[in-house]
């Protein structure tokens, strides 16, 4: 199915349609990831930070099950490879909390630029395991990109603390997810992978969750505890369509765009003004996806 997606082009200018649909569908699915943890950071000056994990796959998971209708479509939920989906779903859940326990240690700009590494992972092992393999221009692409990441987060010369390795972690986890995404979406449904990686974080983290537990102070704070579960459910669709309609590889590159809205939403909600450094690495950022654009108007994929 996502085989024949990815020959239906659109003829006029020599414009692959669909890798440029999915290209936007990941571009928006990292905004919702960056609005996303903009809200967890304001929540984690008064809530628990696993707290807010857990209402975040909880409401994830409850605002998919009525968006869908699951009650009178069971079969959305039908899977030829559960092994597959638990194990999708275990790594969406790993990187969350590995990502937490790492930033306990770790400067922000030191995780940052450990979890960016995941696009080489991505394509390296796009190839092995489902068959796309990233050409040279491609390659360059994404290591631009993540020169841009480093000048952004500049990270310590020193020696890495030992909590990197959660980091590291976190970011192999992420990457397995987005391969994961890809293959799965030959089979199963879209909403069906919603469900279920929601569905599997939410209770594993319920006994967590319920253990640090804060009543929310006021209906704004409710109203933004629940927003995540939007965002998280909304961004994680929009994700899983993007892989459903275009190569790993040709996404890998754009994740790097996150680091832009956070710029963005930083400025915007915390008042922190980039500094030239930031500008100049979101500019390289920008540039290697608009060359990787470039390339998929002109050649295809």
């Amino acid at each position: 199915m996502a085989q024949d997606n990815q020959k239906h082009f659109v003829t006029g200018g020599h414009v692959p349609v669909v890798p440029l649909v999915g290209i936007s569908l990941i571009v928006l699915a990292c905004l919702c990831f960056a609005v996303l943890d903009a809200i967890a950071k304001y929540l984690s000056a008064s809530l628990p930070t696993l707290q807010i994990v857990w209402i975040r796959f909880l409401s994830h998971t409850v605002i998919a099950i009525v968006l869908f209708r699951v009650w009178k479509t069971p079969s959305l939920l039908k899977t030829g490879r559960p092994v597959l989906q638990l194990v999708r779903a275990a790594c969406l859940l790993s990187t969350t909390i590995l990502n937490f326990f790492a930033v306990r240690y770790l400067q922000l700009a030191e995780t940052m630029s450990i979890m960016f590494a995941a696009p080489f992972v991505i394509t390296a092992l796009a190839g092995p395991l489902l068959g796309e393999w990233a050409g040279i221009r491609r390659w360059c692409a994404i290591i631009v990109g993540f020169i841009g990441v480093l000048v952004v987060t500049q990270p310590g010369v020193g020696g890495m603390h030992w909590a990197a390795i959660y980091s590291v972690a976190a970011m192999c986890t992420y990457a397995l997810y987005a391969l994961l995404t890809r293959q799965l979406t030959a089979t199963d449904s879209s909403a069906g992978m919603l469900i279920i990686s929601g569905l599997v974080a939410a209770v594993a983290m319920t006994p967590v969750g319920l253990s640090v537990w804060e009543t929310p102070k006021d209906l704004w704070t409710w109203v933004l505890l629940l927003a995540t579960g939007a965002l998280g459910a909304g961004g994680h669709y929009v994700f899983i369509m993007a892989h459903r309609i275009a190569p790993a590889p040709v996404l890998a590159p754009f994740i790097y765009s996150q680091i832009v809205w956070m710029i963005a939403l930083g400025y915007l909600i915390f008042a922190d003004v980039p500094t030239l450094s930031t500008l100049v690495g979101a500019a390289i950022v920008v540039g290697s996806g608009l060359y990787i654009l470039y390339r998929e108007r002109v050649k295809g994929i």
